[in-house]
């Protein structure tokens, strides 16, 4: 079984006894469209099958219409104007909050038919088919739905597309090659970070090391081995680079957080990520602290107590 809708958009300014919103997306659709796209109307009713056949004046709006510019009171009933046409209220779409820092409740919707004849046919025109059943269902729609397409359009035999067809894996296609792009980034720029964290680190432990030459003669001098003065250095390494990396994650959730409150994306912090992160940082500051710890650990006793305070 298969439903199928269409609708077709385009950004309008919405007034209402002097008030006015403008980059609101203005949607066509058809009535079969509320179900199709998950639109819950809370207030009100959808669309109807006259209400697309006869092309009335209807719309249904999102809450930033409500709150923004309809005010206190009952919406349903009232008046505004899309690019100066009337156009009456008869529901309001439930609240989506926002993505990517876009709000996704500044939005009116007629029928299609309306939009049709009030804008013209120039506008691009997207129809939905939603098919029930397995994998060889989807395909047969899609099959179903070039067919139609290429028969409404007149495209000859032989003759490519002129038209596009897009379905779940086109998708999910477009998400891999996105994530997969980010995550090299991200890789590349995480390993510069890394080397470079583990160079400040090494620096900062060979510097410590000629401060405190006598230190190290010292403790050998009382029985200390080169195992551990060896082990010392790594250690004090490794603390400091997994307090860098603490500090790094706690930024790092921050930002997370602040993205989600921000930009309304959704941002979840997994413990394998930030368990793989302490870890990382630990191995760096043992890796780049071994030169250093066996420098110190190398000294001969007799030269080192001779260095200077």
């Amino acid at each position: 079984m298969h439903r199928g809708g269409s609708t077709s958009s385009r950004t309008v300014k919405v007034f209402y006894k002097g008030h006015s919103s403008t980059d609101t997306e203005m949607r066509g659709i058809t009535w079969t469209m509320v179900d199709l796209t998950n639109l819950d109307v809370v207030i009100g009713r959808g669309f109807t099958p006259t209400d697309d056949d006869i092309g009335t004046h209807n719309v249904i709006v999102g809450y930033d219409i409500v709150d923004n510019i309809l005010g206190e009171g009952d919406p349903l009933g009232k008046e505004i104007r899309v690019d100066g046409v009337p156009y009456t209220v008869i529901g309001v779409g439930d609240r989506q909050g926002k993505t990517l820092g876009q709000s996704q409740d500044n939005w009116v919707a007629v029928p299609i038919n309306t939009y049709l004849q009030t804008y013209g046919h120039n506008d691009a025109l997207v129809i939905y088919v939603r098919a029930q059943g397995s994998a060889e269902s989807m395909e047969k729609a899609e099959d179903e739905t070039r067919v139609l397409m290429r028969a409404l359009r007149h495209n000859r035999p032989g003759q490519p597309d002129d038209f596009e067809i897009q379905t779940n894996d086109t998708f999910m296609d477009v998400w891999k090659q996105f994530s997969s792009l980010f995550f090299d980034v991200i890789i590349g720029i995480s390993s510069i970070s890394l080397v470079v964290g583990g160079v400040v680190i090494m620096n900062i432990m060979l510097v410590s090391v000629t401060e405190r030459t006598r230190e190290i003669g010292v403790r050998k001098a009382l029985g200390a081995r080169q195992q551990d003065v060896l082990l010392q250095f790594l250690i004090e390494s490794a603390t400091m680079a997994l307090v860098g990396g603490v500090i790094g994650i706690l930024i790092g959730v921050a930002l997370a957080k602040l993205v989600t409150v921000v930009v309304g994306f959704p941002a979840t912090v997994q413990l394998w990520s930030v368990l793989m992160g302490l870890f990382m940082a630990g191995a760096v500051g043992v890796f780049f602290g071994v030169y250093p710890a066996s420098k110190a650990a190398r000294l001969d006793p007799v030269v080192a107590l001779r260095a200077e305070l």
